[in-house]
């Protein structure tokens, strides 16, 4: 058990764009749930998707955050850095049996899942075991691809049947069947770049993250990760997870580019002041009873982690009207 004290949590914004209200409303929650406790809080840029990430964008997120009043402890870690880190990750799961070179395409695991007739609303295509390379083939394509250098194959994880259950600080236990919804999922690209679901169970093992906090639409990557964290035999170094409600636009969807500019960035350039932002952040957190400007040391002060929405927030006219009246 690790000594309250000792905590740590971790601030991991993706410089693949601006940071918009729905990601400051998570990373505030974050900040405040580990000051109260006198948790470190260590900052960590999610920055291996290199098409999409653009020059001065990891130092212009940076700076937005510190724009907030977010600050945080120690050096910054680059996922881009930590290469070595995540290749030596996947060759233990390689060794052990549990991942395989898979060249099937999008296009193909699309078609396959077409003709299996998918769930209505599945956001993911589902990759099956029958698309697994046959027995004769398995040995031969994982002597002969590489981890990291191939544009040919990605490296996918065995998933077998059967839920991934875990309990949650705030949403209770939770059982996420990860073979139903996502099946075989991918821990390495086409790129030569681990993936999302590789990295980050290498990087807070690696910064000592004892507490993951973040939107409860990341529930079926939570999964996927202690499935490659119980691969690396890394159970003892599993965190806690915090699964926040998320900010949804008037239709419902979680909040993005379609319902409207909110990044911190556009607020910024109209003169909008950060107390006033912390201000409608503190009021969806649940922290104060109406929107009204506040410092961070008033957002410390009044956060209650039990007074914290169980419920979606919705961003409407009202609240952009507010922030820039």
């Amino acid at each position: 058990m690790v000594d309250e004290a000792q905590r740590v949590t971790r601030l991991a914004p993706s410089p693949t764009g601006a940071l918009h209200l729905g990601n400051a409303m998570c990373f505030l929650a974050a900040w405040l749930i580990a000051r109260q406790r006198g948790w470190r809080v260590v900052m960590r840029l999610d920055d291996l998707d290199g098409p999409r990430v653009k020059p001065g964008v990891s130092e212009a997120v940076l700076e937005t955050l510190a724009w907030l009043g977010l600050d945080w402890d120690g050096e910054v870690r680059r996922q881009s850095e930590a290469m070595v880190e995540y290749e030596a990750a996947l060759r233990v799961l390689r060794d052990k049996g549990l991942i395989y070179p898979s060249r099937v395409t999008r296009r193909e695991l699309a078609a396959w899942s077409e003709a299996s007739a998918p769930n209505e609303g599945q956001a993911e295509a589902v990759f099956p075991a029958g698309l697994r390379p046959s027995n004769e083939q398995l040995q031969c394509l994982i002597d002969t691809t590489p981890l990291l250098a191939s544009d040919d194959f990605a490296w996918r994880m065995r998933v077998e049947p059967g839920g991934v259950v875990f309990s949650d600080e705030r949403l209770g236990e939770v059982r996420v069947a990860v073979a139903e919804e996502v099946g075989d999922f991918v821990v390495a690209t086409k790129s030569g770049v681990p993936a999302y679901q590789l990295a980050v169970v290498v990087d807070d093992v690696s910064q000592g993250v004892t507490d993951v906090i973040r939107g409860r639409d990341l529930l079926s990557s939570t999964a996927r990760q202690m499935l490659v964290m119980h691969g690396l035999a890394m159970e003892a170094q599993q965190p806690r997870y915090w699964h926040l409600t998320l900010i949804r636009g008037s239709d419902g969807r979680r909040l993005a580019k379609r319902h409207g500019d909110t990044r911190l960035t556009a607020y910024r350039q109209l003169g909008v002041q950060p107390d006033r932002i912390r201000g409608l952040l503190a009021w969806w957190l649940g922290a104060i009873d109406r929107p009204e400007p506040i410092s961070m040391k008033g957002c410390l002060s009044a956060f209650d982690i039990e007074r914290l929405r169980r419920e979606d927030i919705v961003f409407g006219t009202g609240d952009n009207a507010w922030l820039t009246s």
